[in-house]
């Protein structure tokens, strides 16, 4: 197991947190075994799936993937001769249609009033997020060396330390270059040197947490009440640009999926935006 955990560490890089719900799991399940887990067999596997019953659908797919992904590294590596998995059926978890922000929505967060330093730094922040769909761990990873501010890039590493280039517009331009040149060196304490873009009020790099705090405030005081999380904004900016005609293999590309089948979850909300255009639309529509 400990072997299988460094081939996803070191050879295919999965992100810290996949692999240390992996290392948890699979641990979990050797010591539910109470012998080699190489030698579980379908029966063994079954018994400890349905001792995740209080769990919901989703977590016990997720177990189940763990467990037949590791049975398939042993396949592969000739420590089996089978997978206990393969004759095993687990029902297949539908994909939830992303939640996503209105036009009208995105333009009351991002127009927050622009006061304190902390202001421009969130503007900027929200400006950048919004304009190029990135993860907010890979926003809080930028540092200078990750700008193309003449050619308007940035350069992104996302899952799997996989880099990217994403463009990015003018209003975002404007609000970086402002908080950069002018607002956050008033977040730098004295001493202190940070390499990351952008700063939490010790000078110190803004964290996840952090910034979903800051979000969730701007939320309440424009008056938006169901939750908005960074992840929202992603969706929102793909949604957008899909319903103004961008093609899924440039959304794919700048949203760093590794699959189109992930990036086409748009369509149905896009289907959905289609709908609710020809209803709104159409002559004959709203007749009886």
């Amino acid at each position: 197991m400990k072997e299988y955990i460094n081939v996803l560490k070191y050879e295919r890089k999965l992100s810290e947190n996949t692999i240390q719900s992996y290392e948890n799991d699979l641990f979990e399940f050797a010591k539910f075994l109470k012998k080699e887990p190489k030698n579980a067999q379908k029966e063994d596997i079954l018994k400890y799936l349905k001792e995740k019953n209080s769990r919901s659908a989703t977590t016990k797919a997720h177990y189940f993937t763990v467990l037949q992904n590791y049975y398939a590294f042993l396949l592969e590596n000739d420590e089996i001769k089978q997978n206990p998995c393969d004759t095993i059926y687990v029902p297949k978890i539908p994909q939830k249609i992303p939640k996503y922000l209105t036009y009208e929505e995105v333009d009351r967060i991002l127009d927050v009033p622009l006061v304190t330093p902390y202001d421009y730094r969130t503007k900027a922040m929200l400006e950048l997020l919004y304009a190029t769909g990135m993860r907010i761990s890979e926003l809080l990873s930028l540092t200078f060396s990750s700008l193309d501010m003449e050619q308007e890039l940035v350069r992104v590493v996302g899952k799997g330390s996989k880099e990217r280039i994403i463009p990015f517009n003018e209003t975002s331009k404007k609000y970086l270059t402002l908080y950069l040149d002018t607002y956050r060196s008033y977040l730098i304490k004295p001493g202190k040197k940070e390499e990351k873009l952008f700063l939490n009020n010790r000078g110190l790099a803004l964290t996840r947490q952090g910034f979903f705090g800051i979000l969730k405030n701007i939320c309440q005081r424009v008056g938006i009440e169901s939750e908005v999380s960074p992840h929202i904004l992603r969706h929102s900016f793909a949604t957008h640009l899909l319903n103004s005609g961008a093609d899924l293999r440039v959304i794919q590309e700048l949203l760093g999926h590794s699959s189109i089948s992930t990036t086409q979850i748009y369509t149905h909300v896009s289907k959905e935006h289609v709908k609710e255009e020809y209803v709104n639309s159409h002559p004959r529509s709203k007749k009886e």
